[in-house]
């Protein structure tokens, strides 16, 4: 095989073209960046440390964390410094590395969150249809062997995505629409019809998802029947405030994804494809642990806890250093 059919580098798609733009773009992801971290290690953390919260519930609202750190930070560095260092260029290495992470923390993360959020639905589903039952249920063993099948076909399916993608002989230039390696963006560089075979499993990917999303409608349709039938209003509404950020996160992605992936030939550009892939990998991370802790009082008050200890803390080393 020539050396033409496997780059030594890619080209990726530039935010802006003017100097300004780009340091405005650098400062505006780098806060998102921040923010993102931030927020979502806040979470990983209380949840970690207040013992109130080790639940079956914050268990994988942990796990979603840490997911979006993960994803967030497989695209956006990169982005970050493209824009600061005024260039392009990703090694063939560094996008093939890219796109496996992004596989494993977006692409395929949805499929964890879908297994995830699925996990939390029937979690839901057991807290409020079958409360007294809920601790034999969900118990620790449980949701760690939940946890894990997802973890893991998630981790085996962007080893196998990966692997098939960068099989594929590359004749078409090296220049990608898109701020980051994405698979779509590969194939279309493709010179071989094998890339078919990569095709037909983002098909199966997305009926997979879709049966997915299906199932976590019906558990839904079972959560809500039973919120109705609680007696104070009180109740149902602890009920849907701890059941519609979970739903609203999944209508985010679904949206933005499916039109994303499934918009026509004739509407797609440069442009568009940008801003759909910034909704779809930089936004969610970077406003879930808000949509979460928005409605949650025992989170937000393990999040203020934990804030008040830090600063208390380096207050306290602070004054033992000044004697």
């Amino acid at each position: 095989m020539s050396n033409s059919s496997f780059p030594t580098e890619f080209l990726l798609l530039p935010f802006a073209d003017t100097r300004e733009l780009q340091l405005l773009h650098f400062a505006l992801f780098l806060g998102i960046y921040l923010a993102a971290l931030l927020g979502n290690g806040l979470i990983l953390t209380a949840v970690a440390c207040d013992h109130h919260l080790h639940t079956p519930m914050y268990f994988f609202l942990l796990n979603l964390a840490l997911i979006d750190m993960g994803s967030i930070s497989t695209t956006v560095p990169k982005a970050i410094a493209n824009s600061l260092w005024d260039t392009r260029v990703i090694s063939y290495v560094g996008c093939a590395a890219q796109v496996f992470f992004f596989v494993f923390m977006f692409v395929a993360f949805v499929t964890a969150e879908f297994y995830l959020l699925i996990i939390m639905a029937y979690d839901h589903y057991v807290a409020i249809c079958k409360p007294l039952h809920y601790g034999r249920i969900m118990t620790s063993r449980t949701c760690v062997n939940m946890a894990a099948a997802a973890w893991g076909s998630t981790f085996l399916y962007a080893v196998l995505h990966t692997a098939n993608t960068f099989s594929l002989p590359l004749c078409q230039g090296n220049a990608l629409d898109q701020f980051f390696c994405e698979i779509p963006q590969i194939l279309k560089l493709s010179c071989s019809d094998a890339y078919l075979r990569e095709v037909a499993f983002l098909i199966f990917s997305f009926c997979s998802g879709s049966a997915f999303f299906a199932f976590l409608l019906l558990s839904y349709v079972q959560i809500f029947k039973a919120v109705l039938r609680i007696p104070s209003q009180q109740g149902q509404n602890k009920a849907f405030s701890t059941c519609l950020p979970h739903l609203a996160i999944v209508s985010l992605f679904i949206s933005n994804i499916m039109f994303a992936y499934l918009k026509p030939p004739s509407i797609s550009s440069s442009s568009l494809d940008l801003l759909l892939a910034v909704l779809y990998s930089v936004v969610p991370p970077a406003v879930n642990p808000l949509i979460y802790s928005m409605r949650n009082k025992e989170l937000k008050d393990a999040v203020r806890k934990l804030i008040w200890g830090m600063f208390f803390s380096a207050h306290k080393v602070f004054f033992t250093l000044q004697k």
